[in-house]
């Protein structure tokens, strides 16, 4: 059970990582590697959910899942990456409307 949890804590870690560094891009207008970093983090965020999804299914299954701490800290980074990829589309959004570009 930890080293599922590590995956998705690791997971959601890497796509975090991914979303900040799509800000740091667009902040240097460079618009396209922001486009391609969030890109990057969606990938990874998508393995740590199918190794999530994967928990619920087996409990769903009637296969008992045992909630411990390590679990609760891989849903929240799995919800904090989410976030941050949602903040960082609003940023790279007002990074665009500086420049003058569409969105």
């Amino acid at each position: 059970m930890e080293t599922i949890c590590f995956q998705i804590i690791s997971f959601a870690g890497d796509a975090k990582s991914c979303y900040m560094e799509a800000i740091q891009e667009a902040k240097q207008k460079n618009f396209e590697q922001a486009g391609l970093r969030i890109q990057e983090g969606d990938k990874s965020f998508a393995q740590g959910h199918h190794v999530h999804a994967e928990l619920i299914r087996r409990e769903c299954s009637g296969e008992p899942v045992p909630v411990g701490l390590v679990l609760i800290h891989a849903e929240d980074q799995m919800m904090s990456a989410e976030m941050t990829k949602m903040m960082a589309e609003e940023w790279i959004d007002w990074y665009r409307n500086m420049e003058g570009e569409r969105v």
